[in-house]
């Protein structure tokens, strides 16, 4: 792509350098015969122009070199052709004027900017003598007419310079655009940071607070198993456990708070592999649950995997709050390029938990999917229940 268009943007500049040359090199060719037909006359124009049309074509690499080559090669036509009893057009001054104008536009230089010029009043002073010793009669000597004709090529000059200079103001203005965007980007991320490491700290403060004495307890509850039911002991064993894997991705979670550019988590994300654990955590937790679930999905993309993993993570844990006791039945399984999750709860045993959840965990069970371009549904069922259902591609999220 980056050929292509660097062919493109050099195309438009050549046509035009082509288009110059030919409206520069034309006219005095086209006006020659009504000035001096003669052979030597159409020699010294021919040499001319083909020396000018390659000056041209480098104004804008050497402005200078171009500037003072073409001016000599101006005197020596001339001049020349008035030694052999020769008359140019006066239309050969032309190629000149947009040398200057491109020594004013493409020379930063000001000290070859001088050189340039003075060494052009030089040549001009020198081929003037020589004319007027070498001219065999009075018609072909120069004189008035030649500064005439000269006197206005500081215009164009001035006009070069008047380009360059406003190409350098659109250019600092750019630049400056340009750094205003850069700064404002950059305070944009400083607000962003600040408000990651507040919301790190309050998370902290609160949330990995009050996990800490939920986990200590749990594990002071087991150290006297002893004292406790079956049942309870069970529980309790699954509480501990989950409190310290959700202990655990919340210090990953605060770490990548703190600092974005660490993204990649101390422990390796959850994928469909942790299934198993996290059945039998639901189990633990007094929970009853059917699960079939397909083969080799440890070999599924990884975003894939934690999409689903957290997908059935969301969906037992409303199975456990709103329907506690219900069973649950789950299907995880690839085909067709997709991999399908469904989890369905019957009608609850027994009243749930009041006020349990503040209703975003439909909404990232939908934002997680939707990003990998799948589809979620979550409704309830005929008999009372509640069933999810999330298909997510593979393709997408593979590339």
């Amino acid at each position: 792509m980056k050929a292509v268009d660097g062919t493109r943007g050099a195309w438009p500049r050549w046509s035009a350098d082509a288009g110059l040359v030919a409206l520069t090199v034309l006219p005095p060719l086209l006006s020659q015969p009504y000035v001096d037909p003669s052979g030597v006359a159409w020699s010294a124009l021919a040499g001319y122009e083909a020396v000018t049309a390659v000056l041209l074509a480098l104004r804008r690499r050497l402005p200078a070199t171009a500037f003072a080559a073409g001016l000599a090669a101006l005197v020596v036509a001339p001049a020349g052709g008035a030694s052999q009893d020769a008359k140019l057009t006066p239309l050969v001054f032309l190629p000149l004027a947009v040398l200057f104008y491109g020594l004013g536009c493409y020379c930063t230089s000001w000290v070859r900017t001088g050189l340039a010029m003075s060494g052009g009043i030089v040549a001009i002073a020198a081929g003037l003598l020589v004319n007027w010793t070498t001219a065999g009669a009075r018609e072909y000597k120069g004189g008035l007419d030649i500064l005439a004709s000269l006197a206005p090529m500081p215009l164009a000059w001035a006009m070069g310079f008047a380009a360059r200079t406003r190409r350098a103001l659109l250019a600092a203005a750019e630049q400056r655009v340009a750094d205003a965007d850069r700064a404002q980007r950059l305070e944009a991320a400083q607000a962003t940071q600040r408000e990651r490491a507040r919301i790190a700290r309050e998370m902290h403060d609160v949330v990995a607070h009050s996990l800490t004495l939920l986990v200590v307890h749990a594990e002071t509850l087991r150290a006297r198993g002893d004292e406790l039911p079956g049942w309870a002991r069970t529980q309790i064993d699954g509480l501990a456990a989950a409190g310290r894997q959700t202990g655990g991705e919340l210090r990953d979670l605060l770490r990548m708070l703190r600092d974005p550019a660490e993204a990649a988590p101390l422990q390796p994300m959850p994928g469909l592999g942790e299934l198993a654990a996290l059945l039998d955590s639901h189990r633990a937790a007094g929970g009853t649950i059917e699960a079939r679930v397909g083969a080799a999905l440890g070999s599924l993309p990884s975003a894939v995997q934690l999409a689903g993993y957290r997908v059935v993570q969301e969906s037992l844990a409303n199975a456990r709050r709103h329907a506690p006791g219900a069973p649950v039945r789950l299907t995880v399984d690839s085909a067709a390029g997709r991999l399908r999750c469904e989890v369905v709860n019957t009608r609850a045993a027994r009243r749930g938990t009041a006020g349990a959840g503040v209703g975003l965990g439909l909404t990232s069970m939908r934002e997680r999917v939707s990003a990998l371009g799948g589809d979620l549904s979550a409704e309830p069922t005929d008999d009372g229940g509640f069933r999810v259902v999330a298909t997510m591609p593979l393709e997408s999220a593979g590339a």
